[in-house]
């Protein structure tokens, strides 16, 4: 397994939020699919708030 870092800026006017909620776009969900698109790995994101 490997960790990755990632440093992400989104304007999220069109997404239900940053989690992934059934029936909603949101921005978890979205990343994780290109994720997989590029890598073919399935991948869980896990978020932290950085100020």
């Amino acid at each position: 397994m490997r960790n990755i870092k990632l440093t992400i800026e989104y304007d999220g006017k069109e997404f239900g939020g940053w989690q992934k909620q059934p029936n909603k776009l949101n921005i978890q969900g979205e990343i994780e699919k290109a994720i997989k698109q590029i890598t073919g790995e399935d991948v869980e994101l896990t978020a932290s708030r950085q100020n």
